[in-house]
């Protein structure tokens, strides 16, 4: 069994395009949160997410927008949740305030989480990396820190994705991974796409320009 792992799309409607585009048949789609946030495209990015993902938990980008939170937050990424509160229709915010922290997923082989197992707001590094993060689930799914990486132990595989929207591992290309759950392998992928039309996007949505010229360092 093929399984699409998306994380961190915040609201890149260009990039998840995309990613969706590139991958190859999957039975699944896991999203492990921050679907809003920071891009111009949040209510496209929910809509998309939420048609095609078999199983999606909350980020805190997600839960800033439908709720009152105590992360804290810079002034782009500030600028991108009040952009996605003015953007949601009530539908998409619900959707979006119903998701949760921690998800099983494939029968319960997989566990979605955002940030970490017990932590969905701790940024979980790959330095972080354990198997005794993972519980009865031959996989766990994290995200937040948008860097993609994955460890396979004798007990199964923690891994990230890495960010759709917004990569912070120094390679600017949209980032995904493809699990198979019968090979018990990741295959980290990378792909292109229009960066260009994404920063001239974030320029007319009246959003930090840094939003957008960050996204070429990959940073």
């Amino acid at each position: 069994m093929k399984v699409g792992i998306l994380s961190d799309v915040h609201s890149n409607r260009i990039a998840l395009d995309a990613v969706l585009d590139d991958m190859p048949l999957v039975e699944a789609l896991l999203c492990a949160g921050d679907v809003v946030g920071y891009n111009p495209w949040p209510a496209e990015c929910v809509d998309i997410v939420r048609d095609r993902a078999t199983a999606c938990v909350m980020g805190n980008h997600d839960r800033a927008v439908v709720s009152e939170t105590p992360f804290a937050f810079n002034g782009m990424a500030q600028a991108g949740v009040e952009h996605a509160r003015a953007e949601l229709n009530d539908l998409q915010r619900e959707w979006l305030a119903r998701l949760p922290d921690s998800r099983l997923a494939c029968d319960g082989r997989v566990r979605i989480v955002h940030g970490h197992p017990d932590d969905p707001d701790h940024y979980t590094y790959p330095e972080e990396f354990d198997a005794d993060m993972l519980g009865d689930e031959d996989v766990l799914v994290m995200g937040h820190t948008h860097v993609q990486h994955h460890e396979t132990y004798d007990e199964g595989i923690v891994m990230n994705p890495g960010s759709v929207g917004q990569p912070r591992d120094g390679d600017p290309r949209a980032a995904y991974a493809v699990l198979d759950l019968d090979e018990l392998t990741v295959d980290e992928r990378r792909v292109e796409y229009d960066i260009g039309t994404v920063q001239e996007a974030v320029r007319e949505a009246g959003l930090p320009d840094k939003i957008g010229t960050r996204l070429e360092l990959g940073r």
